[in-house]
């Protein structure tokens, strides 16, 4: 086993000392900066040796696929052996990831999509008329504030959602006492060391056919996440969208369609009832556009369309935005609530000062609190005109910031918005610098691609030693 985990940290010792050598060449007169002040919760892993000089020009990098190749490369194989002979340590499942399979490019779906993103008009007429629109065009003008480190991929490559994988289960930055250094004028960087990240990712789901307004349908990229998932430990959950006419009785049916279709698979996240029972758990985003009359028919005992007592009897997890949604969720049958939004005080629901007493409501109506973290958030890229919801990542210190708010609630769960809701600028996948035309997108200097990553990981350590002590 121990010589497994050294493949395994040799690997991604390779991979960052080749972004490191990236990362050396790009130039911060061209990129926006992320300069900030704010919480320092972990100063003793913020140490300089993770920060990289960046002194050259952005048009130096290579193309996403080289990146991409690193990783397939110098890890997969790896990781293939190492999930094999159960070397890599257990996985969280208590810190669940939303995840999106909705983006698209030409090689795998024939266009791109979703990268190509329009520019949405304000409601306000006399608003929108103060700002552009149009589309963008892919691939080096996506709709986003950032760009991914895997270029503007297909959600159906395979390879993409094995290197999506192994971030969601490594974090590859870690301390020494002593730093090495790698080459002349490259700044060193200490030790890898591997820990888990996520257990469980939230796969956001429509039913067979149906699809978001600037989408495909996607439920048939399912079975491959799945075994991708199954061979990294990785479970999946499904956070069910606003599908066109959701009601009680087509939701009944697409909560069979799931569990008969996926509910035997390894990868499929059950989760202890407070009955005992293990039983299957559903995020449903948008949950107060149907009626707490409407949801009880599903989730109620006594409700005509009741899937209690059944086979697909599940844990439902609503969406907390407004004050009322509480009283409206405990009507309605729910088994616990979620908060979504990465954007503080942008709802009730998202405000981590709201935090602690939805709690305890949840803990007197035994209801699951579920609180939503995130790195930030931009989408000036497709609403130019939502900058006043910008939540700047302040190189890291905002996502602590409501990791430890989170943690402080003492939750059975934490969710993370988002691995790769690129629109939103949420993510925490790795992006890398990039110029667009005379601008350049956000990016995660002076500190690595992985920043977000490593921060997820080491808070998802802190949660699992965190729950020992409140459990024992």
């Amino acid at each position: 086993m121990t010589r497994f985990r050294r493949k395994i940290c040799l690997a991604l010792s390779a991979l960052s000392l080749f972004i490191l050598v990236i990362l050396k060449l790009l130039s911060p007169e061209d990129r926006i900066s992320g300069g900030g002040f704010g919480l320092e919760i972990f100063p003793q892993e913020r140490q300089k040796d993770e920060q990289v000089d960046a002194d050259v020009q952005v048009d130096a990098l290579p193309e996403p696929s080289v990146i991409k190749k690193i990783w397939q490369e110098k890890v997969a194989s790896v990781f293939r052996k190492s999930s094999q002979d159960q070397d890599l340590p257990p996985p969280n499942y208590n810190v669940h990831v939303f995840y999106y399979t909705w983006y698209g490019n030409p090689r795998f779906d024939g266009k791109y999509i979703h990268w190509n993103h329009p520019l949405l008009p304000h409601w306000n007429a006399n608003v929108a008329q103060n700002y552009a629109t149009g589309t963008h065009e892919p691939p080096d003008d996506i709709g986003a504030n950032f760009y991914p480190a895997l270029g503007a991929y297909s959600s159906r490559d395979p390879s993409v959602i094995e290197v999506h994988m192994q971030q969601l289960r490594t974090a590859a930055i870690g301390k020494i006492e002593q730093p090495v250094a790698l080459m002349e004028g490259v700044a060193s960087v200490s030790a890898l060391y591997c820990f888990d990240i996520s257990g469980v990712l939230a796969v956001s789901w429509y039913p067979p056919g149906m699809k978001d307004e600037n989408g495909e349908p996607t439920e048939n990229i399912v079975p491959l996440i799945l075994e991708v998932a199954a061979k990294y430990k990785v479970k999946v959950v499904f956070h069910i969208e606003p599908y066109q006419e959701r009601n009680d009785k087509n939701m009944f049916e697409n909560i069979k369609y799931i569990i008969e279709k996926y509910g035997e698979h390894p990868a499929f996240f059950r989760y202890k009832s407070s009955t005992g029972k293990l039983l299957p758990l559903f995020y449903i985003y948008d949950s107060y556009l149907q009626s707490p009359k409407i949801w009880a028919q599903l989730l109620k005992s006594t409700g005509k369309t009741s899937i209690r007592n059944t086979p697909y009897d599940s844990i439902f997890i609503g969406l907390l935005v407004e004050e009322k949604h509480k009283s409206e969720i405990l009507a309605a049958g729910f088994d616990g609530v979620y908060t979504y939004f990465a954007t503080n005080s942008f709802s009730y629901g998202s405000s981590q000062n709201n935090w602690k007493s939805i709690k305890a409501f949840c803990d007197q109506n035994s209801l699951i609190f579920i609180p939503s973290v995130g790195p930030g958030y931009i989408d000036t890229s497709i609403r130019p005109w939502n900058g006043q919801n910008t939540r700047n990542r302040i190189n890291g210190k905002y996502y602590e910031t409501s990791l430890k708010a989170a943690l402080d609630t003492k939750p059975q769960i934490v969710s993370v918005t988002s691995f790769n809701e690129w629109h939103e600028g949420t993510q925490i996948e790795t992006a890398i610098p990039k110029m667009r035309g005379k601008d350049a997108y956000l990016d995660y200097l002076p500190y690595k691609p992985t920043l977000y990553l490593d921060i997820t990981r080491r808070w998802a350590e802190k949660f699992y030693q965190e729950q020992e002590k409140w459990l024992h």
